[in-house]
């Protein structure tokens, strides 16, 4: 049996440009990290005893004799890409919900592609493994997705990834343990308890991208990843996370002109209280509509912060740097 583990990330800034619409055209680049709530797929070959080839154990179980007939669609194309031809057991499961704003179809295709990998006896890349999944959902499931998720899923970290039409690069991001420390500790995630297909939230994003018509809005953001690279390199301690999170309040407000369908009332009804509270700034994780709420607020201010919004859920996260790991493996 193998295990999997991959983590979700949070994206800052940069989010939009890491579309082959925009980047094939401008460059994109994007500033993220991934965080210690992780996706595990276990894989285990079947035996012949069973009426069925396939069984895909998540918040429902499918036992079918083909491919073809597996609804999950990210297995189903995996296992197509892979081409797989023997009966597998594969089951399913998260530290977070789906469909949130993290990254986590993308973690579940990278760490799925590591799994059969290790199945085989294979050990790929970091980018082999973010070019492969990017092409499955891209190419073979036809979602409208990005490039980043996959990227920091597979890489793990604390990352800036530049996009062009030759293909991207991951770099760290250079900043000392104790500010590290500072920018994890003054970062409060909560959960508005909505869920949404990114897909549909997407669709008109993509289409806005493609009619030129956000350019504008886009290239300010690219700028932002390297405004903020700056702001980590030379601001001291207190400005870092106040200049940070002003930034990322600037950069949320940029990203609802992106689609109408970025934003909703509960949503702007809790970072309204969360800023009024003492946030510097904060924003939305993913494509919008749903999922989690990520804010940068002062120490010293961060209960108010938790009274304000103490109907959402809040949910403590850390910083990580591994990426998609094979954490259990037997023959």
């Amino acid at each position: 049996m193998i295990l999997s583990k991959t983590p979700v990330r949070i994206s800052f800034f940069g989010g939009g440009t890491d579309y082959p619409a925009y980047f094939e055209r401008k460059k994109g680049a994007v500033m993220g990290t991934t965080i210690n709530k992780y996706v595990y797929i276990s894989v285990n070959r079947l035996s012949q005893f069973f009426e069925y080839n396939y069984r895909v154990g998540y918040s429902k179980s499918e036992l079918v004799k083909n491919i073809n007939e597996i609804i999950h669609p990210s297995v189903r194309e995996t296992l197509k890409y892979k081409k797989i031809k023997e009966g597998l057991d594969i089951h399913i499961f998260s530290d977070l919900p789906a469909r949130t704003g993290l990254g986590s179809s993308s973690s579940f295709t990278v760490g799925f592609l590591n799994a059969l990998y290790a199945l085989e006896g294979k050990i790929v890349s970091k980018q082999v493994l973010a070019e492969e999944a990017i092409f499955i959902e891209q190419k073979m499931i036809k979602e409208n997705v990005g490039c980043q998720d996959q990227i920091h899923a597979a890489y793990g970290g604390f990352n800036i990834i530049e996009f062009s039409k030759t293909g991207f690069s991951v770099k760290p991001v250079i900043i000392s343990k104790e500010k590290l420390e500072l920018l994890e500790s003054s970062l409060l995630c909560f959960y508005t308890g909505q869920t949404r297909y990114a897909n549909e939230v997407l669709k008109e994003q993509i289409k806005n991208i493609k009619s030129l018509t956000k350019d504008k809005y886009l290239e300010k953001m690219y700028k932002m990843v390297f405004e903020a690279q700056n702001i980590i390199c030379n601001d001291n301690n207190e400005t870092m996370i106040k200049n940070f999170g002003k930034l990322l309040n600037e950069g949320w407000n940029l990203k609802k002109n992106l689609s109408s369908m970025v934003s909703n009332k509960l949503i702007d009804e809790a970072y309204t209280a969360a800023l009024n509270s003492g946030a510097y700034g904060g924003k939305l994780a993913g494509a919008g509509n749903g999922g989690f709420l990520i804010f940068i607020v002062n120490k010293k201010k961060q209960n108010n912060l938790r009274e304000a919004l103490k109907k959402l859920l809040e949910v403590k996260i850390k910083f990580e740097n591994e990426g998609s790991n094979i954490i259990y493996l037997t023959c």
